[in-house]
């Protein structure tokens, strides 16, 4: 039946969004976390330690409508973002320890490295959009997604962030 793979994947999503929603992809071994942001369910990688949190979704020429990252830092602090390597427009969103919407940036893609620009000059060129605030999380997805799903500051986010946050190194 047609409609029957749509029931099967919302009742999926249901379960796992229930379950604390992190699972590993089985092609890449990356993990995942189904997000529910303003009525759509989000499929986001998860970047749980240092390295994967400073690659992010650089040197994506594309990132799906629903994916995305999830950041995971293993204390609340004050943090940026900046479009380094970033060919595509990425929104943020930084979120507190519970999951409260702190500040939203819709992040524009800067010139790419120059041959030869040492990358202390690169860096030093990027703007940065950052939380204002101390947080724990931040969620990028392709640019104009958060704002065409009605995400907004104050919004709380609804997943197992103290689970999440246990686990980030």
């Amino acid at each position: 039946m047609p409609g029957s793979r749509l029931v099967l994947s919302s009742w999926l999503a249901l379960a796992l969004l229930l379950s604390g929603g992190v699972c590993s992809a089985q092609d890449s071994g990356t993990e995942l976390v189904w997000v529910p942001l303003g009525g759509e369910t989000f499929q986001l990688e998860l970047a749980l330690d240092a390295q994967t949190r400073q690659r992010g979704l650089s040197g994506r020429d594309s990132i799906p409508r629903g994916g995305g990252m999830l950041f995971v830092l293993p204390s609340a602090r004050p943090f940026a973002m900046v479009m380094r390597d970033c060919p595509k427009p990425i929104d943020v969103a930084f979120l507190d320890a519970q999951g409260r919407v702190m500040a939203i940036h819709a992040m524009a893609p800067e010139p790419p490295r120059k041959p030869g620009e040492p990358r202390i000059v690169y860096e030093s060129r990027l703007p940065a959009y950052p939380s204002g605030v101390p947080v724990q999380f931040a969620i990028e997805t392709a640019g104009g997604r958060l704002a065409a799903v009605g995400l907004a500051v104050g919004d709380v986010v609804r997943l197992d962030f103290a689970k999440l946050a246990a686990r980030a190194r």
